[in-house]
């Protein structure tokens, strides 16, 4: 037996810990931006070893040593992979500065929780046979997709983003979407920990070739030639505004620099706003509520002559101490809001605070500063621009979670021609969570053969086509004038059609495989 196998299945106590948070660790620079895929191989081959390390002298014991190398694990991996939060404590810091560890520590202390429950399901179907990378692919995806499920979800890095961050790997996101990438992830990067079992040299080199199946589908995919709509000329417009700077005090400044870059020269054939045809700005781009305040779309009216703009900002019903807020896209043509669309899946206590009344007496307020935080959309739909197919809107973070967003699609009675994608990630700095967030974005394009305009205010903002590639791109943290055509949509991905389905044929697959390799001991 390899000595450094033999050390982690034998490990006990504090060093056992130990090798599970920094197999965690390792693994997540599989993530963007470092996106080194291999180093997932880390925390999955250890994972192997330390469930086959897992053995006690009864059952509960046995259960009871799984979940702790599972939480160890996962508790690496999500404290590496999401330490930018801590940025959004800091952008206010008079504020929130006292509550960092809470999202620093204590949000990975959570996550954790799932990686362990995917540990224990593992182990309720682990054999000595080489088809126990099976049961570990079924026990952690099974996990991450509770993960993006319970309490409103937070997918928020799961395992397939290792493959999913990658534009070639991530092709057959457009077969079983995320949750299946979650599932290949797992049986790729774990098969290393079969090379040093005697006679079983074999299944790690059939991980690679696997691998490298993947990224020769990709690269035939991607090969397909762009298409554009004819007639659409877009320009997202990426501020960089500081978070400071949204203040009601800078209402004009504010305005008039969104208006100037949006009629700024960039090329011959784009002297300014009158060379384009719809105008993009990004996520709640106003310290006030741009509906309510006739000034401001009078001019805006002006100024973008006959461009069609479509923007974040706040909504408003009602007046005083009973008024609701919500966070919008809103479509404006001749100075006045033709539509709008709420947003329905809002951040837990960055726009609102779950169980308020009871929370709020522990003092702790959401980031947004709305009175009592954004309330929930409630219903999606799409929207709709002259000159553009029918557009389905995403506020921020709504682009990380697939299954709502084919959910959104299947039931609209005419199929979106694009994805529009709004969010101000100026909360996280130049940090990874911007890049990360990007990443996930863009893998809802795959998923849905869907071109995507996303617009950022300090980026990354981009128009990607039907495969994720950007026909432009603005990077982080640029003040950017981004012109660009509109990416024709592909007919319904089979996940699109089948979004339900496919992720769980798969998983059920791997789950009677690994009950095969029970029934082999």
């Amino acid at each position: 037996m390899f000595a450094l196998q033999q050390y982690v299945v034998l490990a006990e106590g504090w060093p056992r810990r130990l090798v599970a948070f920094c197999a965690g660790a390792f693994g997540a620079l599989a993530l963007a931006p470092v996106n080194f895929f291999p180093a997932l191989a880390i925390s999955m081959v250890v994972s192997v070893w330390l469930l086959d390390g897992s053995t006690a002298s009864t059952f509960g014991a046995i259960l009871r040593r799984s979940a702790s190398a599972g939480w160890w694990l996962g508790f690496g991996y999500f404290v590496v992979g999401l330490w930018w939060l801590g940025a959004a404590f800091l952008a206010d810091g008079d504020r929130f500065a006292w509550a960092l560890p809470l999202g620093v520590v204590g949000l990975p202390v959570f996550l954790a929780f799932f990686t362990a429950l995917g540990f224990v399901f593992a182990r309720l179907l682990w054999s000595p046979s080489p088809l126990r990378i099976f049961a570990l692919a079924a026990g952690l995806s099974a996990s991450e997709w509770l993960r993006g499920s319970v309490l409103t979800g937070f997918p928020w890095n799961d395992f397939g983003m290792v493959l999913g961050g990658n534009l070639y790997l991530a092709q057959t996101a457009s077969i079983w979407g995320l949750y299946g990438l979650t599932v290949l992830s797992v049986l790729i990067f774990a098969s290393p920990a079969l090379f040093f079992q005697k006679g079983r040299k074999n299944v790690p080199v059939g991980g690679i070739l696997f691998l490298a199946l993947l990224g020769l589908f990709g690269a035939v995919r991607l090969s397909a030639p762009e298409r554009f709509v004819k007639g659409a000329r877009l320009r997202l417009i990426q501020p960089d505004v500081a978070i400071a700077d949204f203040r009601s005090d800078r209402r004009n400044q504010l305005l008039e620099h969104y208006l100037s870059l949006s009629d700024r020269a960039t090329s011959p054939d784009r002297n300014g706003v009158g060379d384009v045809t719809h105008l993009f700005w990004p996520e709640s781009s106003f310290p006030f509520i741009l509906s309510q305040d006739g000034g401001a779309l009078s001019l805006i009216g002006s100024r973008l002559q006959n461009a069609i703009l479509l923007t974040g900002a706040a909504r408003a019903e009602g007046e005083g101490p009973r008024a609701k807020y919500f966070n919008s896209i809103q479509v404006i043509s001749g100075g006045e809001v033709k539509e709008s669309y709420d947003k329905i899946h809002l951040v837990p206590f960055g726009e609102y605070i779950p169980f308020g009344d009871i929370v709020s007496r522990l003092g702790l307020t959401q980031f947004v500063d709305i009175p009592g935080g954004f309330s929930h959309g409630r219903s999606s739909r799409l929207l709709t621009a002259p000159g553009l197919p029918p557009i389905l809107p995403l506020v921020c973070y709504e682009s990380i979670f697939p299954n709502e967003i084919a959910d959104r699609i299947s039931s609209q009675a005419v199929r979106p021609g694009v994805m529009l994608n709004v969010t101000n990630d100026g909360w996280f700095g130049k940090t990874s969570g911007p890049y990360q967030h990007f990443e996930q974005a863009r893998l809802r394009t795959i998923e849905q053969g869907l071109p995507m305009i996303r617009v950022a205010n300090t980026g990354i903002s981009a128009i990607l086509d039907p495969f994720g590639r950007a026909t432009a791109y603005a990077p982080l943290g640029v003040e950017a004038v981004l012109d660009g055509e509109l990416p024709k949509a592909l007919p319904a991905t089979i996940y699109s059609r089948h979004w339900i389905i496919l992720p769980l044929i798969l998983w059920v697959a791997v789950f009677f495989v690994s009950l095969v390799g029970r029934r082999k001991v």
